[in-house]
C-alpha cells in the first residue's frame, strides 16, 4: 500500500508541474488531503519556518528592487559584460550566479538574461554558449546563498545535530562546490555548438527580413538609464544586512539574550534582519510601498512560497507515515551508495521545481536514514535538477530571448541547451562539496 501511495505522490506532483508555480502548490494541496482523508496518514505541521525565510528575504529584495537597487546592480553587471564582451561565455554565469548569492533568488536572471544575449551577439558568439550556463547558474547560486530558504533550513535543523555546525561552515562548503560547477560547466560552453555562420537555424532566420531586422538593430541595455543616489544607497544598505548576517552567524555569542538557555537561531535571527534592513531601505530611500508589489521578486516569491507550502506539506505528511517502513531497506543501499541519495535528491527536484522545497522533503528523510550532516551538507547541490526538464521558467524565458534560436528546446524534449550544463554543474558541485565537507563539517 505505500507503495502505491507513493505512485499517488508523484502524480500529484506530476500534476501540479503541468500547472507550476501556484498551480503545484495547491494540486499538492488535493493531494494532502486524500493522504490524511482518505489514506489515514497523520498531517504533520505545514512548512512554516521555510515559508517565513522565503517572505522575509523576498520582501527585502522587493524594497530593494522597488527603490531602484536592483536596476543598479543590473548596470554594474552590465558593465563588467561589456568591457570584457570576448570573455562573456564564462563571466555571464559569474555574473547570474553572484546575483542570486546576493539576492537569495534567481529570479533577477530575468533583467540580465537579454543583455548576455546582446553582448554575445554583438561580438559573434554563439549567444546558446552563455545563456543557457547563466541560466542554470542562477539557480545552482541558491545553495550558497546565506539568505536562501534551502540553506537557512538546513542551518536550522543541523545546527543541533554538530557541534559548531554555523551558516558559515555550510557556505564554505556550499559556495566553493558551486562556483566551481559553474566554472566547470562555462568552459564546457566556451566550445559548445556550431558557430553563428555555420549554423543552419540562424542562418535561416538570417533569410527572413523580419528576423533578421530583429537580430541585427535589436539592443538590450541598462546604461542608459539614469538612477537615482537612493538606488545604490539601497543596494549598500541590502550588502550591509548580508554582512551582519554572516558576523552573527559566526559569532553565537552575539545572539545570546539573557534567560534563554540557547542563542537565538539563525532561521529566526535571518527573518527579522531581512524585515528590519527592508524598514530601513524602505525608509533612507523614501521609496513608495505602493511599487514594492509590481516587482519581479515580489511576484515569483510569493508564487514560489505558495508552491512549498502545498508540496513539502503533502510530502513530508507521506515521507513521515512511511519512514518506518522505508527506513531499512534503503539505509544499507545509502550507506553503501552515499551518491544514491544525491540523486533521490535530483530527482524529486526535477518534479517539484524548487530546491527549499527539495531541501525541506528530503532532508529529515536523510536525517531519519541516520546519514551523517557532512554527506547531507556535501551533497546539497543535488536538490537543483529541475533543468532537466525544461519547464522552468527562467529556462524558457531565456529560449525567448535568444533571437537567434541558438537557446532552445529539442525536437526529442530532453536534447535541449540546458542539459549538458545543468549536469556538469551538478555533478561537479557535488563532488567538490562531499569532499570539502568531510573536511570541514
Amino acid at each position: 500500500m505505500l507503495y502505491l501511495e507513493f505512485l499517488f505522490l508523484l502524480l500529484m506532483l506530476y500534476i501540479g508541474s503541468r500547472f507550476g508555480g501556484i498551480g503545484l502548490g495547491v494540486v499538492s494541496g488535493i493531494g494532502l488531503l486524500v493522504e490524511v482523508l482518505i489514506f489515514k496518514m497523520p498531517p504533520t505541521s505545514p512548512p512554516i519556518t521555510v515559508m517565513l525565510i522565503i517572505l522575509a528575504v523576498v520582501t527585502c529584495a522587493s524594497i530593494l528592487e522597488a527603490a531602484g537597487g536592483l536596476k543598479y546592480m543590473l548596470q554594474i553587471a552590465e558593465k563588467i559584460l561589456r568591457s570584457n564582451p570576448k570573455k562573456v561565455t564564462i563571466i555571464g554565469p559569474l555574473v547570474t550566479y553572484t546575483m542570486t548569492v546576493m539576492l537569495g533568488t534567481g529570479h533577477a536572471v530575468y533583467t540580465i538574461m537579454p543583455i548576455i544575449g546582446d553582448v554575445a551577439l554583438k561580438n559573434g558568439i554563439r549567444p546558446e554558449r552563455p545563456m543557457a550556463s547563466a541560466s542554470v547558474a542562477s539557480q545552482m547560486g541558491i545553495t550558497a546563498s546565506p539568505i536562501s530558504a534551502a540553506v537557512v533550513y538546513y542551518l536550522s535543523e543541523l545546527s543541533g545535530l554538530t557541534e559548531g555546525l554555523s551558516l558559515l561552515s555550510i557556505l564554505a562548503v556550499t559556495l566553493p562546490a558551486t562556483l566551481l560547477g559553474t566554472i566547470a560547466m562555462s568552459i564546457y560552453s566556451i566550445y559548445r555548438g556550431k558557430e553563428l555562420k555555420d549554423d543552419p537555424e540562424f542562418q535561416k532566420r538570417m533569410q527572413d527580413p523580419i528576423w533578421r531586422e530583429r537580430i541585427e538593430n535589436t539592443t538590450a541595455t541598462t546604461l542608459n538609464d539614469k538612477l537615482p543616489d537612493s538606488a545604490r544607497h539601497a543596494v549598500f544598505l541590502f550588502l550591509a544586512s548580508l554582512g551582519v548576517i554572516v558576523i552573527f552567524g559566526m559569532f553565537p555569542s552575539l545572539r545570546t539574550i539573557e534567560g534563554m538557555p540557547k542563542p537565538v537561531d539563525m532561521a529566526t535571527l535571518i527573518q527579522m534582519m531581512m524585515l528590519a534592513f527592508g524598514g530601513i531601505i524602505l525608509i533612507v530611500t523614501k521609496t513608495k510601498p505602493s511599487l514594492i508589489p509590481e516587482g519581479v521578486v515580489f511576484k515569483s516569491g510569493m508564487v514560489a512560497c505558495i508552491a512549498i507550502f502545498g508540496i513539502a506539506w503533502m510530502s513530508d505528511t507521506y515521507f513521515q507515515y512511511a519512514m518506518p517502513v522505508f527506513k531499512v531497506s534503503i539505509t544499507e543501499m545509502v550507506q553503501a551508495y552515499p551518491w544514491s541519495f544525491a540523486l533521490a535528491m535530483f530527482i524529486v527536484s526535477v518534479v517539484v521545481n524548487s530546491q527549499a522545497a527539495t531541501c525541506k522533503m528530503m532532508l529529515p528523510v536523510g536525517l531519519g536514514l541516520g546519514l551523517p550532516p557532512a554527506l547531507l551538507i556535501g551533497i546539497m547541490p543535488s536538490s537543483y535538477g529541475y533543468f532537466f526538464i525544461p519547464n522552468y521558467p527562467s529556462d524558457i524565458a531565456t529560449c525567448t530571448f535568444d533571437t537567434t534560436g541558438t537557446t532552445k528546446i529539442g525536437k526529442f524534449y530532453f536534447n535541449h541547451s540546458f542539459m549538458v550544463p545543468g549536469l556538469i554543474g551538478v555533478t561537479t558541485a557535488c563532488c567538490v562539496g562531499y569532499a570539502l565537507a568531510l573536511f570541514i563539517i
